[in-house]
């Protein structure tokens, strides 16, 4: 028995995905394309893509929203997870990462299902709110540039639903945010988000020390003034 988290040694992050991890093989073969290249280190945890699947079920996401898609796992993962006549707007600024993306889409079938939009993020999320899209998203994924968490943030809650289920990846910036020497503006950004969302009554609030540090947020029923 503990009342607190346990620390993960490597011996047992191996145990747990050896009795948990159930890794469909065109997730395995993306994550090991991508975990070759330099950036590789964008790409989710495989436990912690299926934490997300799981969600999508629970939540039953027929609508989602994902800013910053890189090479495309987390959208695949969740993509594979919606229920059918499932819907996900990806959004992401390079072309090069994505073509990775959409080539693993194509060839898991849900091409179809995912819409990506190539551009600023903040732009398309705007689009959609003009659109009338305000309160139709089920379930919102937000890993993208961290110094716009809080905005990314914003027009998610927007755009959900009420009992809509908001995840939000890096929150425990690889364990850097209690060190006072880190102050660059990645960090400094991650430390004032996670307190925004602490005192945010808006949301029910957990932050999961899965990866690296997933935040859930969901819309409350009802509005909060």
């Amino acid at each position: 028995m503990s009342n607190r988290t346990i620390g993960l040694a490597d011996e047992l992050q191996a145990y747990l995905l050896e009795v948990s991890l159930r890794e469909p093989e065109i997730l395995a073969e993306l994550r090991r394309e991508t975990m070759a290249m330099p950036r590789a280190s964008m790409q989710i945890a495989p436990e912690q893509g299926q934490f997300m699947a799981l969600l999508v079920q629970l939540v039953g996401a027929r609508r989602i929203l994902e800013v910053g898609t890189f090479t495309g796992y987390s959208a695949l993962v969740m993509a594979l997870a919606q229920p059918p006549g499932g819907r996900i707007v990806a959004c992401d600024v390079s072309e090069e990462w994505t073509a990775i993306a959409r080539r693993y889409w194509a060839r898991a079938r849900v091409a179809d299902r995912i819409d990506l939009r190539l551009g600023p993020a903040v732009e398309t999320l705007d689009a959609l709110v003009e659109a009338g899209e305000t309160g139709t998203f089920d379930l919102a994924f937000i890993d993208a540039d961290k110094s716009n968490y809080r905005t990314y943030y914003e027009r998610a809650l927007t755009l959900l639903r009420p009992g809509g289920l908001i995840c939000v990846d890096n929150t425990l910036w690889g364990g850097s945010l209690t060190n006072p020497a880190k102050d660059d503006p990645d960090t400094r950004a991650i430390r004032a988000f996670n307190a925004a969302l602490r005192d945010d009554p808006r949301i029910a609030l957990s932050l999961v020390p899965i990866g690296d540090g997933l935040t859930l947020a969901r819309k409350a029923e009802i509005a909060v003034a």
